[in-house]
């Protein structure tokens, strides 16, 4: 399996996609980053820089579909991806008095999580199923094993992009693409702090991107992490949906 030499992130302004730049920054890799916070972004890619990656950067909302895939069709008509991170994301939850989710926030968060992430696929699959070679990469979440009641419609999309990616890894091999599905459980970041309840197992953005980048060397199904975490998430999806939403609410993600 060659290295990957184009790599194409989106939220790399994130913890999570700017650790994922950082890891995969070397001489003759190019990275197209995008972000939304252009100042994390840019610190992002002077970094990648020192490490002696080529990089360009974008800065549009994901949701904007046209701008999305104009974008992808530029960089792939100078040179195929080799390899796609699906990582832009968002989160929103109940609120502390469990009022509940307002719609535009939902609505915000399904076009971000799962929609653009669909069309971003959409958009790289006719070049890599033409040469038989390329890997996508979808950022789920061990929170798609099982619905957390104080953030209902974050794990409903990261439930989606698990089953989009299993199904398309399936559809794919046999083509010579490569799909992955990244299950990660709490990484430090922003994002992860706003969201409620406990956070076992915190790791770094930093030591999340080795585990990431491993697994996809290796073209693992599912990368999912901590194993401790992701052992005892698998389990709340096996068991029976009374006895899981009990333990939910035991360990302190009731509603």
């Amino acid at each position: 399996m060659n290295l990957p030499l184009r790599i194409l992130i989106t939220g790399a302004s994130g913890a999570i996609g700017g650790a994922l730049a950082q890891e995969y920054a070397g001489p003759g890799v190019t990275l197209f980053l995008h972000g939304r916070d252009l100042p994390r972004l840019e610190t992002v890619a002077r970094a990648c820089r020192e490490r002696g990656a080529r990089v360009v950067l974008a800065t549009f909302d994901v949701r904007d579909l046209a701008d999305l895939r104009g974008w992808v069709a530029q960089l792939q008509a100078e040179a195929p991806l080799d390899l796609v991170i699906a990582n832009a994301g968002m989160n929103i939850d109940i609120g502390p008095d469990g009022a509940g989710e307002r719609w535009e926030e939902v609505e915000a968060l399904l076009e971000t999580n799962v929609r653009a992430v669909l069309a971003l696929v959409d958009a790289v699959l006719p070049s890599m199923r033409a040469r038989s070679e390329g890997q996508i990469a979808l950022v789920s979440s061990l929170a798609a094993w099982f619905g957390l009641p104080v953030t209902p419609s974050y794990c409903a999309s990261k439930a989606a992009i698990k089953a989009y990616g299993e199904a398309l890894r399936g559809w794919l091999a046999p083509e010579g693409v490569r799909v992955s599905v990244i299950m990660p459980g709490y990484v430090a970041s922003p994002m992860c702090h706003a969201m409620p309840g406990p956070k076992p197992f915190l790791m770094t953005p930093e030591r999340a991107a080795r585990i990431i980048r491993r697994g996809l060397m290796r073209n693992r199904a599912r990368i999912a992490f901590p194993f401790w975490l992701s052992f005892g998430t698998w389990w709340l999806a096996v068991l029976p949906a009374g006895l899981s939403s009990r333990i939910v609410r035991w360990l302190g993600y009731g509603g």
